[in-house]
C-alpha cells in the first residue's frame, strides 16, 4: 500500500481545518496510509531579523529532518506549479520509485534553505496562504490525484 507522510509546523487549532483534514484522510484511507505528523513553530519576536528567521528555520530542519522517508517534496514559494494531472503524475512517478512519499510543509516563515536546495519544491500558488490551509490544500490534491489515477468521478 502507499505511504503518504505529512510533516508540517505548527497543530490545526480551528475547528473547520481540523474536520476538512479528518475527511480527506478519511478518504485518502482506501488508497493509502496517510500520517501527519506536527511539530511546533519556533517562537520569534514580533519583528524578527532575516538572521533570527534563518536560525529559527534551521533548528526546524533538524527536527524536520528526523522524519523524512522516501521521496520527499517541500512546498515552498520557489517551487515548480502543477495542474491537478501534472501532479498526479508527478506523485505515481514518484511511488515507481518508492513507497513512501514525505511531504514537508513549513511555518509563516517558510523552511530552511537546507530543505529547499536537498529536495524537489511544489508551489500551490505564488499567492500566500496560511500553513494551515496549505494542508488542506495538499490533501485535497493528493485525494484528487487518486481518483484520477483511479478513473473516480470527482468534482472538476
Amino acid at each position: 500500500m502507499y505511504k503518504i507522510n505529512i510533516v508540517c509546523t505548527g497543530s490545526l487549532k480551528e475547528q473547520y481545518f481540523k474536520e476538512a483534514q479528518e475527511e480527506y484522510l478519511k478518504r485518502l484511507s482506501r488508497f493509502c496510509d496517510v500520517k501527519v505528523t506536527e511539530f511546533g513553530e519556533t517562537r520569534l519576536s514580533s519583528s524578527p531579523s532575516t538572521s533570527e528567521i534563518a536560525t529559527a528555520l534551521d533548528k526546524e530542519y533538524d527536527i524536520i529532518s528526523s522524519h523524512l522517508k522516501g521521496k520527499v517534496f517541500v512546498l515552498s514559494l520557489e517551487g515548480k506549479q502543477y495542474d491537478s494531472e501534472a501532479f498526479c503524475k508527478k506523485l505515481f512517478d514518484s511511488f515507481s520509485m518508492s513507497d513512501t512519499i514525505t511531504f514537508v510543509i513549513g511555518s509563516s516563515y517558510g523552511l530552511s534553505q537546507k530543505l529547499k536546495g536537498k529536495y524537489d519544491n511544489i508551489c500551490f500558488s505564488k499567492m500566500t496562504f496560511p500553513h494551515h490551509l496549505v494542508r488542506i490544500f495538499l490533501e485535497e490534491q493528493i485525494y484528487r490525484s487518486f481518483t484520477i489515477k483511479n478513473n473516480i468521478s470527482y468534482h472538476k
